[in-house]
């Protein structure tokens, strides 16, 4: 699992604020696939990645318990510091020695962060602590794309684009994983039992400023703004002024975004 990201308090906190709470729809879809495949009571989950808790807390009212883990502190510290339910709590580990008991866990969730895991580790964790027909579900989403600006001089998601060419040399296998849409990831899921969803779109509604803020929160551009601060900063704001002239707003202007997730399931043998 990666070590070296979300180490900085600052970063943690724009991830907290900036990155998306699961939607329901994914919720759902993961819920009624435990459903069919195990049933209930639905006593533990885990979410493995757990950032700053966003993807934890959607699943408490349906779990007894609900873990979070991730390998930050930064990141542990700031899902603390955020309001929950009572049978939410959070600690600090590593995807690939997950610290439960042999067959206690009913549903193992991933939420944009497996790309970062040793997945033959991983799996093999996930096989030990989940119960027998337990669930895992690995889920992820391309960059948020912009309605309704097709006319303007310039299209925002090639503005967008062109940002992210800038970030290209920063990128590692990590980020080529997410880009392929997890089908490696798929490869290496071990359950016979395992399928994939795709093309779930959720629209919703942000201030223009929020991508902005997105595209600062992402690992890449962190990692650039980490070696070249300064050329970091005037990149970012290119890209945020571009995007006020092709569209004719200001940063305040609530826009809708469409974004793209996918997410793999699968269940333990019985």
């Amino acid at each position: 699992m990666a070590r070296y990201f979300f180490e900085d308090q600052g970063h943690a906190a724009l991830y907290q604020k900036y990155r998306l709470p699961s939607p329901n729809e994914i919720h759902t879809l993961i819920l009624n696939y435990l459903w069919t495949k195990k049933g209930k009571p639905f006593a533990l989950a885990v979410d493995v990645g757990c950032g700053s808790g966003q993807s934890t807390r959607g699943l408490a009212s349906h779990f007894e318990k609900v873990v979070g883990i991730d390998v930050s502190e930064a990141q542990i510290e700031e899902a603390k510091r955020m309001d929950g339910p009572d049978n939410v709590c959070y600690r600090q580990g590593v995807a690939e020695e997950l610290e439960f008991k042999d067959g206690s866990v009913d549903l193992v969730t991933v939420g944009a962060a497996a790309h970062w895991f040793d997945m033959e580790k991983f799996m093999k964790e996930v096989d030990r602590v989940l119960k027998p027909k337990g669930c895992l579900a690995l889920y992820c989403y391309a960059v948020p794309c912009i309605l309704n600006y097709d006319d303007c001089s310039e299209p925002p998601t090639q503005i967008v684009q062109e940002l992210f060419q800038t970030l290209v040399p920063y990128e590692t296998n990590a980020n080529k994983i997410v880009w392929n849409e997890y089908r490696d990831i798929f490869d290496a899921i071990t359950f016979p039992d395992k399928e994939r969803a795709e093309d779930i779109y959720i629209r919703l509604k942000k201030p223009l400023l929020w991508l902005i803020g997105f595209l600062n929160s992402s690992v890449l551009y962190q990692a650039y703004r980490k070696k070249d601060p300064e050329n970091a900063e005037v990149s970012l704001e290119n890209t945020k002024q571009r995007l006020l002239k092709a569209m004719g707003v200001s940063s305040d202007t609530v826009v809708e975004f469409c974004i793209k997730y996918y997410c793999l399931l699968a269940s333990k043998p019985e």
